[in-house]
């Protein structure tokens, strides 16, 4: 039977959550995942649903969540479901909810400079996500994060206005369910970058492969 992944996409059209998680669910699609896509947070209201998932993929920047779509959210990783997102859909989604915060792992916090041309480092070489990809270059937004330091980092980019070293993508887990977050993505077109594109689609597949022991969260 297939995987079944919900995505939820909205908030700040300036990340183009439509056009960039049609991209993300074509991808899961090429590897039989059956895709649902929703552009309102009320389709996280019905737990007993989410339960029922395998990932869950939210593209929401900034915005407000009410308690009955966040609640439901937040059991359904904890009971083993994935959760994966990219750059501010993930990353900068419910700036006032810190639970949502802990469980991504991290929180969007400036890009100096705007559009700036960056290189990022893969740092676990061994990790499926990041297996056989070199150090390649961004012409994008560089983020700049609080970061948990828990989570297992695959990827980083350093700081020409500060020499900060700081993790692009990485893994963590939430009671049992497995989360990624890559920073990669401000607008569709970073997705055209293959490397970008792949530590995106194998981090979702990565997250809805199961329940992750709750020793290791």
């Amino acid at each position: 039977m297939a995987k079944k992944v919900l995505i939820v996409r909205g908030g700040w059209e300036g990340h183009e959550p439509v056009e960039s998680t049609d991209i993300l669910a074509d991808a899961l699609a090429a590897h039989g995942l059956d895709v649902e896509r929703a552009d309102t947070l009320d389709a996280l209201r019905d737990e007993a649903k989410l339960l029922a998932l395998d990932l869950i993929v939210v593209h929401w920047t900034m915005g407000a969540i009410e308690p009955e779509q966040l609640n439901p959210l937040l059991n359904a990783v904890r009971s083993g479901v994935g959760l994966a997102g990219m750059h501010g859909g993930l990353g900068d989604a419910f700036r006032q909810e810190t639970e949502f915060q802990f469980m991504v792992g991290g929180q969007w916090v400036a890009h100096p400079g705007g559009i700036v041309r960056y290189r990022v480092h893969i740092v676990d070489h061994a990790d499926p996500v990041t297996a056989g990809l070199n150090p390649f270059d961004m012409e994008s937004e560089q983020y700049y994060m609080h970061v948990d330091p828990s989570n297992h980092v695959l990827a980083t980019t350093t700081f020409a206005c500060n020499g900060c070293t700081m993790p692009v993508a990485w893994k963590r887990t939430y009671g049992a369910g497995r989360v990624f977050y890559s920073s990669l993505g401000h607008v569709a077109a970073d997705l055209a970058v293959p490397e970008a594109l792949t530590i995106m689609t194998r981090g979702m597949l990565w997250a809805a492969e199961g329940r992750c022991a709750q020793a290791e969260a």
